[in-house]
């Protein structure tokens, strides 16, 4: 399996192609409509998009890659919020084009895209429905779980006690490698034993 991160232009989230086989890919977090180049450039055709949340700085990239056929999962807590006017209505309404959701996924369950075996773990905290996605040893870990830190949980649907629950579930988690919303990847035995938030409940 090989993992593709796109770091950022401007106000967005990391972004990550993962593909097993070289020629097609799974999108993480697709923040801006530049990863259907990268795609391009990597000769890879990109099937699905699994988004941890629905946040603008997280999905500007979603309807170039569904305008190319690939489908588009988010958890089932998510999907109803990321239209909603709580979400558009964040830092003064900042838009981007529009897409639909073709599928949620639930807290455990098991899937397989692209020939790349995935479980989704429920993560709320920084917003009601986010995800985080594990394989093989990588953790996808949204705004939940950044190097040293976590997300933020002022904005709506934000809930500290219920990411403190979130973060002890990752903890308990079997991965190595993870690969945050924004800023570096890290490595969750180091943030168990570094990360003050985690520290507090290990």
């Amino acid at each position: 399996m090989k993992i593709i991160k796109i770091e950022p232009y401007g106000f967005a989230s990391n972004s990550y192609l993962i593909t097993a086989d070289g020629k097609t890919a799974v999108a993480v977090d697709p923040s801006e409509p530049r990863i259907l180049d990268i795609c391009r450039r990597n000769n890879l055709k990109c099937e699905y998009v699994i988004l941890t949340h629905g946040h603008f700085d997280h999905v500007g990239g979603c309807a170039a890659l569904q305008n190319t056929g690939a489908r588009i999962l988010c958890g089932e807590a998510e999907k109803e919020l990321i239209f909603g006017d709580d979400y558009l209505g964040m830092f003064g309404g900042v838009s981007f084009p529009r897409f639909k959701i073709d599928d949620t996924l639930s807290d455990g369950e098991n899937f397989s895209l692209c020939r790349i075996d995935f479980t989704a773990v429920h993560t709320p905290g920084h917003s009601a429905g986010s995800m985080c996605y594990a394989s093989e040893n990588n953790l996808f870990s949204g705004d939940t779980l950044f190097r040293l830190s976590v997300g933020r949980t002022d904005l709506p649907t934000g809930d500290m006690k219920a990411l403190g629950k979130s973060l002890a579930k990752i903890a308990a988690l079997s991965a190595k490698n993870v690969y945050p919303g924004h800023g570096e990847n890290t490595e969750l035995d180091f943030e168990r034993q570094n990360n003050p938030y985690l520290k507090y409940i290990c």
